[in-house]
């Protein structure tokens, strides 16, 4: 099971001071929520708090890989924002003043973009709101985040999976394969998980931060990730997509690709550890 820290509760709004590149705030049965705006389009992240728990998957779990084992005690150290959903097309918009998604809609999830792309919004909207220092989540992060404090292989429970390649339960949390249509979806519609975020699963693939593929160990690590990138390596993304299978579509599931690459099932999120 995922543990909090001894600072779940001493969360960034906890004194009633809200962080000074908030243009709205709040708290509700999720816990703290505040929103970042891009001219008329607006963001909302999540307080993800600092905890431990097991990244990848048991022996057991359909559909696992051998890159998702051993399981390793992570520990997350510093609390930090997330955006609640993956990057809209008109949160992009209003940033970056082009929309490059082969789905088109302002509520749907932004895709076609590349690592690379993502870091050129990050230092644009970074650039343009002082002291939010948005990045991408470390694929530790995203992981403990995507569990919602959950170790199993969804937030809703570990996958059952018919001959038909259908997964009831992951139909209520993710767009995928045999319920998305052959396209990606407005984001938001579906349950969130016990942070508060939606569409960790399905919908888009995630980029991460990391750098190719860490070697899991039994060993603890703490704040894995945060090793310094060089440009031409692999990127990790997390998370599966309205196109892939319900054995892709798992919180232990990774994948990667060279930085340049870009797809219509390839989006972000971004956190933030500015408080």
């Amino acid at each position: 099971m995922v543990v909090l820290g001894p600072s779940t509760f001493d969360h960034p709004l906890a004194d009633g001071i809200p962080p000074s590149w908030a243009s709205a705030w709040g708290e509700d049965e999720y816990g703290p929520w505040v929103e970042i705006h891009a001219d008329d389009a607006k963001q909302s992240l999540r307080w993800i708090p600092p905890g431990n728990f097991l990244m990848g998957s048991p022996d057991q779990e359909e559909g696992r890989r051998r890159d998702e084992g051993p399981q390793q005690p992570v520990t997350i150290s510093r609390g930090f924002w997330l955006f609640d959903t993956p990057c809209t097309q008109g949160f992009w918009e209003a940033v970056m003043e082009e929309n490059p998604s082969h789905f088109k809609g302002k509520q749907r999830p932004v895709e076609r973009v590349s690592w690379d792309d993502c870091q050129k919004f990050i230092r644009t909207l970074n650039a343009s709101v002082p002291d939010l220092h948005l990045r991408l989540p470390t694929e530790a992060e995203w992981e403990y985040a995507c569990r919602g404090m959950t170790q199993t292989s969804t937030y809703l429970g570990d996958l059952s999976i018919d001959k038909d390649g259908r997964a009831k339960r992951l139909e209520q949390i993710a767009w995928y394969e045999a319920n998305s249509g052959g396209e990606t979806h407005p984001v938001g519609e579906l349950q969130p998980n016990g942070f508060g975020l939606f569409d960790m699963l399905g919908n888009v693939w995630e980029w991460c931060r990391d750098n190719g593929y860490r070697k899991y160990t039994s060993t603890r690590i703490y704040d894995p990730g945060y090793e310094k990138v060089d440009s031409p390596a692999d990127r990790v993304f997390r998370g599966g997509s309205w196109g892939h299978s319900a054995r892709l579509v798992r919180a232990a599931y990774r994948d990667g690709h060279r930085p340049e690459s870009s797809g219509s099932a390839l989006g972000f999120r971004c956190s933030s550890s500015g408080l």
